[in-house]
């Protein structure tokens, strides 16, 4: 489903913390013409716990205008709260993206139950695609393997996963555990040290902040890795 390089897009703001949409419409831009394989709005590397909720649908908004159906689109769907999550999703839907990534939920640590109820009834509510994303290191949950495999059995458009986790036996027990019972699940990293290392284990790519300033060395990776 997801593939290649996908770009959590930053966002600009103006000197008075105001979003600076032709900025953004010009990095849309830029990016699609660099050859990427997705945008990431409203994604942690662009600020998504500052946004307002309208601002989160206003700068998505402008991706899907600006990109054209050129390249996926996979706003953040992450909050606190599963309802709010569900909220974004319907508003997303109707601007007609390809998919949402969505977080656990940050601050409050949970058990395996806990994030499963996050994420089932989340697939259960939307027909849209989910990106899972794990990173512990920002939200205090990290999603374990066993449940991520639980969860792409039962719910087909839980699509992949997004990992950013410093941990290369993750990632290995991870892929070989999905891919064996799906293999179209995506599973990209987050850390551009990580994108070749993910390739070799049989990952589908990466989600790298780096592809801002060096796309094209970043899809270069992937074309080189496989055109081998």
């Amino acid at each position: 489903m997801f593939k290649g390089v996908i770009v959590p897009l930053i966002t600009p703001f103006k000197e008075d913390y105001t979003i600076d949409y032709n900025a953004l419409k010009w990095l849309i831009q830029y990016l699609v013409s660099r050859g990427v394989n997705g945008l990431f709005p409203v994604s942690t590397t662009g600020e998504f716990i500052h946004l307002s909720f309208e601002e989160k649908i206003a700068i998505t908004k402008i991706v899907v205008e600006e990109v054209g159906g050129k390249t996926k689109i996979i706003p953040g769907a992450s909050e606190n709260t599963t309802l709010m999550v569900l909220r974004l999703a319907k508003e997303y839907a109707d601007l007609g993206v390809d998919g949402i990534v969505v977080t656990p939920p940050y601050y409050f640590k949970y058990d395996s139950d806990g994030l499963w109820r996050h994420y089932s009834i989340i697939a259960e509510k939307t027909d849209l695609p989910i990106l899972m994303y794990n990173i512990p290191s920002l939200t205090g949950n990290n999603i374990p393997v066993e449940l991520i495999m639980k969860l792409a059995k039962e719910y087909s458009n839980i699509v992949g996963i997004k990992v950013t986790y410093d941990s290369l036996s993750y990632m290995r027990r991870l892929i070989l555990a999905v891919k064996q019972e799906r293999k179209n699940f995506s599973v990209l990293t987050g850390s551009s040290d990580y994108l070749l290392p993910t390739l070799i284990l049989g990952g589908d790519g990466g989600v790298l902040a780096l592809a801002h300033i060096a796309p094209r060395i970043c899809t270069g990776v992937v074309k080189a890795w496989n055109d081998r």
